[in-house]
């Protein structure tokens, strides 16, 4: 328990020293302004936020599959017995459940190289699974194609191979509005059954990979990229029928393993290509990009309301030429407004402990690490915006005034 206590203590004095990263974000052990709700916010101003929705629902299924196994092990039978297809399946081609069936761990446990499943307990993956339900009131916003073009290689020298032997398709995705919702979650009123699991992957398949269109009974698809050696291209099964035929429950036995290999991919390309310019963003900067651009256009007007009227003051000889240095106030409003813009950090705000989660809405910033750091910017911020507003009102009291 002393070591258990003296890790966490560790863990806490680490964090006070660096920035999050990409794990303990998804698996919410940060602090706003750069959470897992942030970082859903912001892939949602970029029409990206289906690849997290993906992720996240890829968790919650695997959570049920773990679920299904640990309920057939409490009741007194093996996993070999309960569902020999998939223990010939896990046996021969690796299932990242290998310790919860019973497998040897060495031989038939799929390690996974880009998810926080070997290193998240399992109330942490339970929390990563909830985590999309903050998303379910979010206002509609267009689709876009949820990784950049550049992301397809991310760290490795080819995409990794589906371990599925689904159809594969190269289809592509489309552009149409959509509407945030959340993750699938099956209720635990009774106890999981595989059909649960089929309902479970067969709702993932319609509405982040299939072509668009393609989900029964509803218009809304949320098809996300992949590369061609992931793209599923058909879901055989069906959850209102009982798989009967040898190759139906063949196929089943994949059910646990599906998206897996598809998961990773989305979390490596995350990772590397959205993640780092939310960190940039949140973590050394408080401004959303509409506010930023509301004061430049600001910053802009008030400039030139601020110069007209030191020319006025100039060329109409106004005295005392003390008046002159209340032009501090319109230039001093304009320069603060153009460099929040530039740096997209309010130094105002951050004084006040507030960073922006949506246009014009703040919340209060509680992550250690990016509190130091957006200080630390607010204060230089501050100091330009200081020099900038005392040469500017200097220049234009020490000109001699001249009546035209």
């Amino acid at each position: 328990m002393d070591d258990e206590q003296r890790r966490q203590d560790d863990w806490a004095k680490d964090r006070k020293n660096r920035l999050p990263t990409f794990t303990e974000v998804l698996s919410r052990r940060t602090r706003p302004p750069v959470d897992l709700f942030m970082f859903y916010l912001f892939l949602q101003r970029e029409g990206a936020e289906d690849i997290l929705d993906f992720w996240l629902d890829v968790q919650q299924h695997e959570n049920l599959c773990r679920a299904y196994f640990k309920d057939v092990r409490k009741s007194g039978r093996a996993i070999r017995e309960d569902w020999p297809e998939y223990w010939d399946y896990a046996r021969r081609r690796g299932s990242i459940y290998g310790t919860v069936v019973g497998l040897n761990p060495h031989t038939g446990t799929k390690r996974s190289t880009a998810s926080t499943g070997e290193m998240l307990s399992e109330q942490d993956r339970l929390n990563l699974a909830a985590a999309g339900d903050e998303k379910a009131a979010r206002s509609p916003s267009p689709r876009m194609t949820s990784v950049s073009p550049g992301v397809t290689a991310v760290g490795t020298t080819e995409p990794p191979r589906s371990t599925t032997p689904f159809s594969l398709s190269g289809r592509t995705p489309t552009l149409f509005k959509r509407a945030s919702r959340a993750p699938t979650i099956i209720p635990r009123s009774q106890a999981i059954t595989r059909q649960d699991l089929i309902a479970s992957a067969e709702r993932i398949f319609y509405r982040y990979l299939s072509p668009a269109g393609a989900a029964p009974g509803s218009n809304e698809n949320h098809e996300i990229y992949l590369p061609p050696a992931l793209r599923i291209h058909s879901f055989p099964l069906s959850s209102t029928h009982e798989p009967k035929t040898q190759s139906e429950m063949s196929l089943m036995a994949q059910i646990p393993d599906m998206f897996h290999a598809q998961k990773e991919y989305c979390y490596r390309a995350m990772e590397q290509d959205a993640f780092p310019r939310f960190l940039r963003a949140k973590a050394f900067g408080n401004l959303t990009p509409v506010s930023a651009l509301v004061r430049l256009i600001a910053g802009l007007v008030i400039l030139w309301i601020g110069l007209a009227a030191g020319f006025s003051l100039i060329f109409l000889d106004v005295h005392p030429k003390s008046k002159r240095f209340f032009l501090f106030i319109p230039y001093t409003l304009a320069i603060l407004f153009l460099i929040s813009h530039q740096y997209e950090l309010d130094p105002v705000l951050v004084f006040l402990g507030q960073s922006e989660s949506t246009p014009f809405r703040t919340l209060h910033i509680r992550e250690p690490y990016v509190k130091k750091l957006l200080l630390g910017r607010a204060i230089w911020v501050s100091v330009l915006v200081v020099s900038c507003t005392v040469a500017l009102t200097m220049i234009f009291w020490a000109v001699p005034g001249h009546r035209l």
